[in-house]
């Protein structure tokens, strides 16, 4: 059997102030790759130093997930933002997270967009040009690679700049059969079932596959599975999921 080895992201520190939406302290006993909001769609300052604490303690890595500015939409909402504005806006993300990061002993490991920024820099080259200034900008002499989607303009984007890329896979999203996520607001775009979510993890870790929304195989290879910390009980799904994976032969471990 070949050897198998997958990394499990989970976005965190998606709350403000009082309110919490993820729960990171479970969450973060079970993936080995957190995706920390940096202010602009989640989180604030003590959340992040919060999660970065936590995430250090139990060897967990800190990556950078960056959003188009939109706390009232929780960064799911279409923005056109300029791109060098956009590049200072991912760079000002960055940096303001590694300060808590490396307070806490580690540092910032990777960057993935998140929400709407992430599926447009899917199709869109200037966007995700932007993205990638921005991540050069904050790079401070460590190229940091960059999570996103098998084949979208990002990973073009920061291939050719010289960042490593990391190909991203969701068990929870659904698929079309171009191998790109299904739009939150079309039906069947989420998957609820955890037994379907589950197979589905599976299917991307050993096999490279999934299905797509219209039943046809679609080939996904990836390196991060992410479990969605919104989803009602998600740390208890990505505790089932890595335990699936784990059982099957396929080794947990980050990619960074």
């Amino acid at each position: 059997m070949a050897d198998l080895t997958i990394d499990l992201n989970a976005d965190l520190g998606e709350g403000f102030g009082h309110w919490r939406l993820t729960d990171d302290d479970a969450l973060l006993s079970v993936v080995t790759s957190a995706n920390v909001a940096c202010g602009f769609h989640a989180g604030d300052p003590s959340t992040m130093r919060r999660v970065c604490e936590l995430a250090a303690e139990r060897g967990v890595r800190v990556g950078a997930q960056v959003s188009y500015r939109d706390l009232a939409g929780f960064g799911r909402r279409a923005m056109d933002v300029p791109p060098r504005e956009l590049a200072d806006e991912i760079a000002y993300q960055i940096g303001a997270l590694r300060v808590f990061a490396r307070s806490a002993g580690a540092d910032v490991a990777y960057v993935k967009p998140h929400g709407a920024l992430y599926n447009r820099c899917v199709r869109d080259p200037e966007q995700a040009a932007a993205v990638v200034d921005g991540v050069l900008l904050a790079a401070d002499g460590v190229p940091l690679p960059v999570l996103g989607l098998p084949g979208s303009r990002l990973h073009e984007a920061a291939g050719a700049a010289g960042l490593p890329v990391v190909s991203e896979g969701f068990a929870d999203r659904a698929y079309t059969a171009a191998g790109t996520l299904v739009p939150r607001g079309e039906p069947g775009a989420v998957i609820d079932d955890p037994g379907a979510v589950v197979k589905r993890s599976l299917g991307l870790a050993r096999d490279g596959s999934v299905t797509s929304i219209d039943g046809e195989p679609v080939q996904v290879a990836v390196r991060s599975l992410c479990v969605h910390g919104d989803t009602p009980g998600a740390a208890d799904l990505a505790r089932r999921v890595r335990a699936e994976l784990e059982a099957a032969g396929v080794r947990v471990e980050p990619f960074a």
